[in-house]
């Protein structure tokens, strides 16, 4: 039995990890990625301020897949043909019997004029790594500076926590009386967050802004990104000598180039509540390359929700699990939609934290919970030392 895995960080990684645990030689499971290193992005938005540096947030793949009988191919996917079970590649053909599309995201720069030129996006670490350089210059230079998401995005979690960063780090190099700081955001209201919001979420956040001197814009998308300003959708103009904004993300390229996934425009996986395509039955999507309807609608933005670490983690679990059952011929499949999953995260504050904890993501909910730590960001780290701990000793079976 053939298990080949597209795509190898939180998702990718943990399927075919636990796929190789619990069926051992009953499956031969390839994992193939284009990047020799698994990433730990939410650690990502430290590298522009010097708190981390990439060698510390990265593992390489190879090592820990093969030790545990995974084998690793390192190569770029191109297109996936359902009819004949194969994945084409740059260097090569794998046939399968079983598919995981985890390929992650692909970050829709075109979203609006000059986003892609003219700001800079810390999600990947030749991202952030142009961002450090960005914010040296920014510091022979010193003026107003924006942050924020534009129209459609999703993560307007890790923007929010770069904020903060980049507010804390102003006063280290003693320039932030210097700066206006500008927050600006598609969402409705401060800490929507894509998942309609947490109890006291607006209201601790506007503390926050209140508390840090930053100046906000809600409910509004960016017309044009210029070299030395911000249009907005509502027509307002904020200059700006250094701008970080989350675009949206859409499906890959390798999703784009299969036709007969028949994805919806965004180019993200079609799956049922239990992770497998909508219509191709050993196909199956995990982590953010699937496709997850909004909860909410009506925005007068549009934006969407967060895909996150924590989700994807535990979509590689299940699709791992159900794809043992369907080998063991079981019909009935863990069926655990992508909002019904714990909300689980810690949103550091530049060395504060505020720790969000809910029974499932999107409403309704039975819990749910933010808590502040404005000592240290200290659950922040032990979370970062954990999966990084996790993914070296590859024990994709804990939490």
């Amino acid at each position: 039995m053939k298990i080949l895995v597209v795509g190898g960080n939180f998702a990718g990684a943990t399927a075919a990890l636990e796929l190789k645990r619990k069926l051992k030689d009953q499956v031969e499971v390839t994992l193939i990625d284009r990047n020799e290193n698994f990433v730990y992005i939410p650690s990502l938005i430290w590298v522009p301020i010097k708190r981390r540096e990439v060698n510390e947030i990265i593992v390489p793949r190879r090592p820990v897949l093969e030790k545990k009988g995974v084998k690793f191919v390192l190569d770029t996917a191109i297109k996936v043909e359902p009819d004949e079970n194969k994945v084409y590649c740059e260097k090569g053909v794998y046939e399968y019997d079983h598919l995981i599309i985890a390929t992650g995201p692909k970050v829709n720069f075109d979203i609006a004029p000059g986003v892609k030129e003219n700001t800079c996006y810390i999600g990947t670490p030749p991202g952030a790594m142009h961002t450090r350089e960005k914010l040296e210059e920014f510091k022979r230079n010193p003026g107003p500076i924006v942050i924020g998401a534009t129209q459609n995005a999703g993560c307007m979690g890790a923007a929010y926590e770069f904020l903060f960063n980049v507010e804390k780090w102003l006063r280290e190099e003693n320039i932030r009386k210097k700066v206006d700081l500008y927050w600006i955001t598609p969402e409705p209201y401060l800490g929507h967050f894509g998942i309609d919001g947490m109890p006291l979420g607006e209201a601790m956040l506007k503390k926050f802004m209140d508390m840090f001197n930053i100046k906000y814009v809600t409910n509004v998308g960016v017309k044009e990104a210029l070299e030395d300003r911000i249009v907005l959708s509502n027509g307002q103009e904020i200059k700006s000598n250094f701008t970080m904004l989350m675009p949206p993300f859409i499906g890959v390229d390798f999703v784009a180039n299969s036709p007969k996934l028949e994805t919806p425009p965004n180019n993200f996986i079609p799956i049922l509540d239990n992770y497998r395509h909508e219509k191709i039955k050993n196909i199956w999507g995990a982590g953010l390359a699937v496709n997850v309807q909004a909860p909410f609608s009506g925005t007068d933005i549009p934006f969407t929700i967060p895909k996150t670490g924590y989700p994807s983690d535990e979509t590689g679990k299940i699709v791992a699990e159900n794809i043992i059952r369907t080998i063991k011929g079981k019909t009935k499949l863990v069926e655990k939609p992508w909002g019904k999953i714990t909300g689980l995260c810690i949103m550091d504050a530049g060395k504060k934290e505020v720790i969000i904890f809910s029974d499932t993501l999107f409403k309704p909910r039975k819990f749910a919970i933010m808590l502040p730590n404005v000592l240290f960001d200290i659950n922040k780290i032990i979370l970062e030392k954990y999966f990084l701990w996790k993914l070296k000793k590859g024990y994709s079976f804990l939490p």
